[in-house]
């Protein structure tokens, strides 16, 4: 074979061959830039990680913490410089290393692990015992916080596992890029990907065993807290249960009372003992079911009563008080009673008897008409004024009537026997219903106390004052209505007196003696005496 032709074959195969390897390597060279893009598209992924940025931190302190020694290190070859460079310089690094010292102050936390606060196991906080139903809300309101706190540990543990595996992947690139370029670059920068790998595998393993742990104790904790509020259920059920039947006893009593208890003041005692017992059983019920330890409760108490026995004594009077009212039969609702407090007095009838207070409404009485001239209040008696205080029962028992009386003045001239003969005989026609209620009320309350006086006939007497003679006339009325039947019965007898002409009514006179007269003049025809006066 010709020179020439071995010649052109060596040099058209060296041209294939090199085309060839420009071929390969412009496909290497491509591939190349792909992965370096897929590279940077992972890192910029990651930035936002947590954990990339608690790693970052870290190799942030780790690099302050090398330049502070390098900073240091050369500080000290200027400290003992003369020059003014030197001195400057000297200046510069000392500012340098405060600098770097507040910065490495700040990340104190990455100083020996940079996963330290996303791995450490979450402690449990000690779970709420039920032991009422109030407590089952604060129940479910922990079980609701630790399932929340474990689902943001799986995220953090999510977000791990993404990180891991966007690792490894850019760990995989730089090795196909070491493979195509073998280069001292490549080989380092594989070498800071698998270190970062391997930090990041380690905190996985550490925080999937973690979690693991956290998982097994909110199982524990929730099952617990369920079965304790299981039982506090079934306990709530059991006892609501026991409360509608003593309810339900309690309405089928005041039933019957209603239906057979005629007499109002007696149903209304009934209902308040029946509202009372029914209140005593279901906080009884309630104290005993939720109480752990009765016995520690009764030693508390027995510490505490002498505190609470002063403390708290006006409301005990009052409780025994209650006690006394209700099981002593000395007032009921309905009765009319007086009370004084400061010097003023409160007339009326008892509206309602509670623990604490008596309420009366008051009613208009010649009290109110002589002293207060105010009615139709309010007033609340505490019921430890039965201890304390003078109570003045109107209608206690059977008695519905009271004594009054009525004073009316006539000059010393008058006929004072006609006077009491006419005050005694209206007195009676007016007051004779009422007289006859009294007798029947009295003879009832023989059985119950001794009564040696029952005439309850009117009563009339005279007796001698500076402004004349005084009519007083009393008779029986009714405990409700006093003022009624003394308009009548004053009205009656100053007609009557009128009508006699040796029957004067005396009044405010003033006697004038002139020249010796020896009858005075006398204002409307009305013999005189020194400063006569009258209660009118």
């Amino acid at each position: 074979m010709p020179k020439k032709i071995l010649w052109l074959i060596f040099f058209t195969c060296n041209l294939l061959l090199a085309e060839t390897n420009t071929t390969n390597k412009l496909e290497e060279t491509i591939r190349m830039d792909s992965f370096r893009q897929k590279i940077e598209a992972i890192d910029a992924s990651i930035q936002d990680n947590i954990w990339f940025k608690r790693y970052a931190s870290y190799l942030n302190y780790q690099k302050l913490l090398e330049e502070l020694s390098t900073v240091e290190h050369e500080s000290k070859k200027f400290k003992n410089g003369k020059d003014k460079a030197s001195l400057e310089r000297y200046e510069k690094l000392l500012s340098k290393q405060e600098s770097l010292k507040q910065q490495i102050e700040l990340l104190q936390e990455f100083k020996n692990s940079p996963f330290s606060t996303l791995v450490e196991p979450l402690e449990l906080e000690s779970y709420p015992k039920v032991t009422n139903p109030f407590a089952i809300i604060s129940a479910l309101s922990y079980i609701k916080k630790i399932k929340q706190d474990s689902l943001e540990y799986k995220t953090r543990l999510d977000q791990l596992s993404v990180l891991v595996g966007k690792l490894k992947e850019k760990v995989g690139l730089l090795e196909e890029i070491y493979r195509m370029e073998a280069s001292v670059i490549n080989e380092d920068l594989i070498y800071e990907a698998q270190k970062e790998l391997n930090a990041f595998i380690t905190a996985q393993e550490i925080a999937n065993t973690s979690y693991s742990l956290h998982v097994k104790k909110v199982d524990e904790a929730s099952g617990r807290i369920t079965q304790d509020i299981t039982v506090q259920m079934k306990r709530a059920f059991n006892i609501g249960i026991f409360i509608i039947v003593v309810i339900v006893v309690s309405l089928l009593l005041k039933f019957a009372a209603k239906r057979y208890i005629t007499d109002n003041d007696r149903f209304y005692t009934v209902n308040k003992i029946i509202n009372f017992v029914n209140v005593t059983l279901i906080v009884l019920i309630l104290l005993f079911s939720y109480i752990e330890n009765v016995s520690y409760l009764v030693t508390v108490l027995g510490f505490a009563s002498a505190g609470i026995a002063i403390a708290m004594k006006d409301w005990f009077m009052s409780i025994l008080g209650w006690m006394v009212i209700v099981f002593g039969g000395s007032f009921h609702v309905g009765d009319r009673i007086k009370v004084q407090k400061d010097g003023l007095l409160y007339i009326g009838d008892i509206i309602d008897i509670s623990l604490l207070r008596m309420t009366l409404l008051e009613d208009v009485t010649i009290s109110t008409y002589r002293e207060n001239r105010r009615a139709g209040r309010i007033v609340f008696v505490p019921n430890n004024y039965v201890f304390t205080s003078l109570i003045s029962n109107y209608t206690h028992g059977t008695i519905r009537t009271v004594w009054d009386g009525i004073d009316i003045f006539i000059t010393f001239d008058s006929n004072h026997k006609k006077a009491v003969h006419i005050a005694r005989e209206i007195t009676k026609k007016y007051a004779k219903g009422y007289t006859d209620i009294a007798r029947k009320q009295l003879n009832l309350l023989r059985s119950q106390y001794s009564l040696k006086n029952t005439n309850v006939e009117p009563r009339i007497f005279s007796f001698i004052e500076p402004q004349g003679f005084c009519i007083s006339s009393w008779y029986m009325t009714n405990s409700y209505a006093t003022l009624t039947l003394r308009s009548t019965i004053s009205s009656e007898i100053v007609d009557a007196f009128r009508k006699e002409s040796d029957i004067t009514i005396a009044y405010h006179t003033t006697n004038i003696n002139l020249a010796r007269q020896e009858k005075p003049h006398m204002m409307h025809d009305a013999p005189k005496s020194p400063d006569e006066k009258s209660l009118f």
